[in-house]
This record gives C-alpha cells, sequence and structure tokens, in this order.
C-alpha cells in the first residue's frame, strides 16, 4: 500500500500581512511550510511528499529524493488538482492533502487518518467548536447548534482514486476536499482532530515566546602543520588550531553558547580535556550530544551570532560554506546564522596570526 502526502504552501497569505508569503516565515525556529515537511518524513509513512508552491525559486533547500517540489495554481483547490495529476503516474493508494499553515499535528494524527482508510474513502479530523456559532442568509441571522457543529482540519485522508475522480469533475473553488465527498452525498469518516492543529492565518498567531540567551567564547593558538576547522570544514591554510580535539573554536563557542542558554554549565563538563577519550575528537562529534540535549529539553535555536576573531585567513572566502556546515550540523536556516569576521587591528596573539578567537551569542526557545 502506497501513501502519499501533499503539503499545499502556495497561498498567497494576504491576511498574514507580511512581505513574504506566510508559508515562508519563520515559526519556532523554521519555515512554516518545514514543520508539516519534517513530520511527514520523520514519520516514515509516505513513499512520496509533495511541496505544492508559488514558485520552485521560493524553495531554495535540497531535500530527499522522495521530495518533489511543483508549481501550484491560483486557488488552493486547483493547486490540489494539480498535485494530484502530478502523483497519479505513481500509481498511490491513498493521498494526505495538507495545509502548509498548520504546523502543529501530530504524527499520531497521520497513523490515525492512514489506518481509518482501511474502511473508509474519506477520513477528515474534525474537532467541536468552542465558540457560538451564527450563520447570515442575507439580513436575517440564524443560531446554529454548537453540539452539532464541527471543524474540520487537515490533513485530509482518501482512497486516491475517488478523490481524484471527484476532483478532475470539480468545477467551482472549494475550500477543502471533504466537500467534494459531501457534496455528491459520499460517505465521509470524521475522526477527532487535534486541538493545537489550528490553522495559523494572522500574524498574531504566531505568539512570542520566552527567550533564554547564552555566551561561548574560545581561543587556541595556531601551530604550523596542523588542519584548521572553522565551522565544521577544513579551511585551506598553512596552519591549524592547537587543542585536545581539532581546536575548532567556532563549534566550541557554539556548544557553550547553547549550554549556556539551557544553564548547563560549559563544554568542559561534558568534554574533560584531561579525558583521553576525547583526544583529537572532531567537534562535529562533540556538538551532535549537545543538540540532542537541547532537542530532549524541548528548546529550539532562535539564531545564533558568531564573530570569528583573526587576521587570517579572510573570513569572507569561506563564509557561505561554514554557514551551510553549520546550518547542516544544527538542523537550522541559513538565514538564522550570522558569521562576522573581525580582527584585532595586529594587537596581541591573535593580531600577530598566533591565534584564533571565536565568540557566539545563542538565542534559544521553549
Amino acid at each position: 500500500m502506497s501513501n502519499y502526502f501533499i503539503i499545499l504552501a502556495s497561498g498567497q497569505s494576504k491576511r498574514f500581512n507580511s512581505k513574504k508569503p506566510k508559508q515562508y516565515n519563520i515559526y519556532e525556529g523554521k519555515p512554516l511550510f518545514k514543520h508539516s515537511l519534517d513530520k511527514a518524513l520523520k514519520s516514515k509513512l509516505f513513499k512520496k511528499i509533495i511541496i505544492v508552491v508559488n514558485k520552485k525559486k521560493e524553495i531554495k533547500e535540497k531535500f530527499p529524493k522522495n521530495v518533489s517540489i511543483i508549481v501550484g495554481g491560483k486557488e488552493r483547490s486547483d493547486s490540489s488538482l494539480i498535485a494530484l495529476k502530478f502523483i497519479k503516474k505513481y500509481k498511490p493508494t491513498n493521498v494526505l492533502i495538507h495545509d502548509a499553515a498548520r504546523p502543529n499535528f501530530t504524527i499520531n494524527l497521520l497513523k490515525k487518518l492512514i489506518n481509518s482508510l482501511k474502511k473508509y474513502k474519506a477520513v477528515i479530523p474534525a474537532i467541536k467548536s468552542k465558540d457560538s456559532i451564527k450563520y447570515k442568509i442575507k439580513n436575517q441571522i440564524f443560531n446554529l447548534s454548537r453540539d452539532n457543529s464541527i471543524l474540520t482540519q487537515t490533513p485530509q485522508a482518501f482512497k486516491f482514486q475517488d478523490l481524484y475522480h471527484l476532483a478532475i469533475e470539480q468545477k467551482k473553488v472549494i475550500t477543502d476536499e471533504a466537500t467534494l465527498f459531501i457534496e455528491k452525498n459520499i460517505s465521509v469518516k470524521f475522526i477527532k482532530g487535534e486541538n493545537l492543529n489550528s490553522k495559523i492565518t494572522f500574524k498574531e498567531d504566531i505568539k512570542e515566546k520566552l527567550t533564554y540567551f547564552g555566551i561561548g567564547f574560545d581561543i587556541h593558538r595556531l601551530i604550523k602543520g596542523k588542519t584548521l576547522y572553522l565551522g565544521g570544514i577544513k579551511i585551506p591554510y598553512h596552519s591549524g588550531l592547537k587543542g585536545h580535539s581539532d581546536g575548532d573554536v567556532i563549534i566550541h563557542s557554539i556548544i557553550d553558547s547553547i549550554l549556556g542558554a539551557m544553564r548547563k554549565k560549559d563544554i568542559g563538563t561534558f568534554f574533560p580535556d584531561n579525558s583521553n577519550k576525547f583526544k583529537n575528537i572532531r567537534s562535529p562529534k562533540m556538538l551532535k550530544p549537545i543538540i540532542n540535549l537541547l532537542n530532549s529539553n524541548n528548546y529550539y535555536i532562535n539564531n545564533l551570532d558568531i564573530n570569528l576573531i583573526c587576521e587570517k585567513p579572510k573570513i569572507s572566502k569561506y563564509r557561505d560554506k561554514i554557514i551551510n556546515s553549520l546550518s547542516n550540523l544544527l538542523d537550522l536556516n541559513k538565514d538564522l546564522i550570522n558569521l562576522k569576521g573581525k580582527t584585532t587591528e595586529k594587537l596581541g596573539l591573535i593580531g600577530k596570526e598566533k591565534a584564533i578567537a571565536c565568540e557566539v551569542i545563542c538565542s534559544i526557545s521553549k
């Protein structure tokens, strides 16, 4: 049985009041649409994931081979149909269609939807309204029973063939795929949705959260004939940094800044320099357990600001490579990492090109 997941991310977001479309705004550490993508990938429930966008150039990241990016249409229903036509050649059994503006669904909901498709053609998550609902016809206002009113959510799950035939025949604009079945009086299975799976529509929907800051600093002498590592990559230079590990001052400073923000002491607590276990260890291996600690404590990184302090090498030449490396190591959007090159105006050990230092300020939220 093959399951496919379609993420609709081509809306204009007019009500969001932002220069860039809502789905690309940063929400809890990454673009809004990426929350849905990451959960779909992590679930391992889908043979292929399709992201529908306005323009392909809007997404510059590279994703796994089972992720396809296609251009949508003018309306939501147009984009949905374009995606269905795109996956038809793969002969899918089931398809889930999801709005990128709903980042807070759970993988457990995905499993429930797919499991329910064993018995039903269309499965829709829904919750009861928390508000009183009025319905207007011309100048008359009617009260609707809150107990009999439901609010539908996405992802919505369907047997592919059934949805495809209804979508092909549909001529008018619809707001979700469940409408296709309801208007044709075809049975739909409603399952319990998730209260946190609300749609982000306005800027106010993205609430500010409590933020913590940490500062990191590291300095190492330069020695001839050693490989220089900065930000996890090899930098061509005649000298490298002396240290118990590979001496990568950028990653060491990032580690200390993250630990500082979490109030978890310092890098030496986790990697003592008198332990042979960590002799010559590469710094990315030191960073990984710290990121695991960050995740297990339910924090995410808001941004990093990095000062690399050295006379040479000139950091501007390697800035993009270092940021790309850090983005991959931290699983953090590149736009949230800033790297500046500073000198000491020929003063001290750094000014005499005998050492390199780094300082980092990190911002995290729960």
